[in-house]
């Protein structure tokens, strides 16, 4: 007859067993986003509820256009930004003055709210994408092509030094120790997509941060994690320092997978530190997870 087990026993292995779950299931969290979520390189066409003037220009709205690539899409103050980790796009309602990628383009015509609901014209959203933009009015399709820009070719190789504007008030190479400090006391600084300087925001997206980190030390970086990654030199992982900016792919973003969506830095033993979703800002192994196999380049800005 086989042995029963007593309830003592049946609890303790019932304990364990929930233990082993949790633990699981929190080092599953938080590790990045999800790919099974990101947009993919062919771009389905999107059901668009467009307006039509009489003078038959034709307004899409750009919520359902930012959905389109699964991106983020923030309205606040008549103003628009679009992006993933950071800000790709940014329109105001009602002025013909925009940014995309990180540059000034004039649109069309200006964008319009109706219903609370931000509309651009076919020709405004092919510039502001850089790709084609084609409206199936007969079925209210929306067809459009691959993020593109005219940089992300150029944003491929980095083989060469890039020049950027730098201070010589404090240095990153000569205070790493200091960095990892500063860096970490906004730990738990919470995420906020297209977040305005910290001191106004109390808050970060992932190049934000590390813009604020940098400036720190006398570095003056670019807004966007696509042109900090156009900095510095490039180094390997064994070559890898406290300090050095480490940036990953975003699968999908871009027509090309090799634009930097994320970035994070380094601060020694297999770590960086980054700020993503829950809970912000925060540590992450570098050598295994997630983000280890998004890795597209490390550099050393210094």
């Amino acid at each position: 007859m086989p042995r029963l087990l007593s309830v003592k026993t049946i609890v303790i292995i019932f304990t364990g067993i929930l233990l082993i779950t949790t633990a699981v299931s929190c080092n599953q969290r938080n590790q990045g986003p999800e790919v099974k979520s990101l947009p993919k390189k062919v771009n389905p066409p999107v059901h668009a509820e467009y307006v039509k003037e009489s003078d038959g220009t034709v307004w899409i709205p750009l919520d359902q256009v930012a959905r389109s690539f699964g991106l983020r899409h923030k309205e606040q103050d008549h103003k628009i930004k679009i992006g993933y980790t950071d800000v790709m796009l940014e329109i105001e309602s009602g002025s013909k003055k925009a940014k995309a990628f990180g540059k000034a383009v004039t649109l069309s015509k200006a964008p319009i709210t109706r219903n609370g609901i931000v509309y651009v014209d076919e020709a405004s959203l092919s510039r502001l994408l850089n790709t084609n933009v084609q409206f199936d009015h007969k079925n209210q399709l929306l067809h459009v092509e691959s993020l593109y820009s005219p940089e992300d070719d150029a944003a491929v190789d980095h083989s060469k030094d890039s020049k950027l504007k730098r201070y010589k008030l404090l240095s990153v190479a000569d205070n790493q120790d200091q960095l990892v400090s500063f860096a970490k006391q906004y730990l738990g600084v919470p995420y906020e997509f297209g977040a305005e300087p910290y001191e106004q925001s109390k808050t970060f997206d992932c190049s934000s941060f590390t813009q604020h980190v940098y400036k720190r030390f006398g570095q003056s970086l670019p807004r966007l994690a696509r042109d900090q990654a156009k900095l510095g030199k490039r180094v390997e992982r064994s070559e890898l320092q406290v300090g050095d900016l480490i940036f990953f792919t975003v699968p999908g973003r871009f027509e090309n997978d090799k634009v930097a969506g994320h970035v994070g830095i380094y601060i020694g033993d297999g770590r960086f530190i980054h700020t993503w979703g829950e809970p912000g800002v925060q540590i992450s192994p570098l050598d295994s997870g997630y983000w280890n196999k998004m890795i597209l380049s490390m550099r050393r800005i210094s």
